[in-house]
């Protein structure tokens, strides 16, 4: 299937490692040229040299972190310079860190804000001139499964990425008129860095090993695994494609099966 991704234009943050990584390395190999983005600048540049190589593709390391409030309109700015315009976004950032609630002080709830739902808005509310001018625009958040099913320990990601649930529905209303289509993956559980430390912390808190405590998660996971990134770029591929063109204001699981409401 052509997803029609030929020589079009991608910003993907939070894109050096993990989900993001991935998402651009296939966005690269379907063709498209790609500004990747991470808070590290060796890591960034790495990573963007790393997926030329690897598909022949135009691509640039963006680094920046995207919670810094000037930042995102920096990265569009500089992604669209690099680019030549800009028909795709993928708004992913990294998660709060693990623990309930009353450990964390306002600081901690502020910084999560910033991370998982301001620079959201702010890379959105940048990008959206330069995507009114493209023929086949697409804004993707990236979330988290806690948003329909909330997990002990992660008060600040169950309370915060609701926000970008409701900002990425509302926008697929609002600007469905211009044609931009606005959608949200929520991934289950992934082998990435973060799923490590999450791991990690939960073996301290409950005495246990990092094994058991993945053994203990893939149990609730009615595929009795955990996700592979690329699974996670091949929907993300699809739904910022042309071939998704009526495809909008969609909340997509890619869990596993482990969120069980049927809605």
């Amino acid at each position: 299937m052509d997803l029609g991704l030929k020589n079009k234009r991608a910003l993907v943050t939070g894109s050096s490692r993990g989900l993001g990584y991935a998402a651009a390395l296939l966005l690269a190999q379907e063709g498209c040229k790609v500004a990747i983005n991470g808070r590290d600048e060796v890591n960034t540049n790495a990573a963007a040299e790393k997926i030329s190589e690897e598909t022949g593709a135009q691509v640039y390391g963006l680094p920046g972190d995207a919670a810094e409030a000037t930042m995102p309109e920096k990265l569009v700015l500089q992604a669209v310079k690099s680019l030549g315009g800009l028909d795709i976004l993928i708004t992913n950032t990294g998660g709060p860190p693990a623990g309930a609630f009353e450990s964390f002080d306002e600081e901690a709830w502020q910084v999560a804000l910033d991370t998982s739902f301001t620079s959201h808005v702010r890379l959105i509310r940048a990008a959206l001139p330069h995507l009114r001018k493209s023929d086949a625009p697409s804004v993707l958040t990236v979330t988290s499964y806690v948003v329909k099913q909330p997990m002990d320990n992660l008060v600040l990601s169950n309370s915060i990425r609701l926000a970008t649930i409701g900002l990425t529905k509302s926008l697929a209303m609002e600007l469905g008129r211009d044609n931009i289509r606005f959608n949200s993956i929520l991934p289950g559980w992934t082998v990435t860095e973060r799923v490590d430390q999450l791991m990690e912390f939960r073996a301290k808190n409950n005495k246990t090993t990092v094994a058991e405590e993945f053994a203990k998660q893939t149990a609730d996971i009615p595929l009795r695994r955990m996700g592979r990134p690329e699974e996670f770029a091949n929907a993300a591929a699809f739904l910022v494609s042309p071939a998704a063109s009526y495809i909008t204001g969609a909340m997509l699981n890619v869990d596993g099966g482990i969120v069980k409401s049927t809605f």
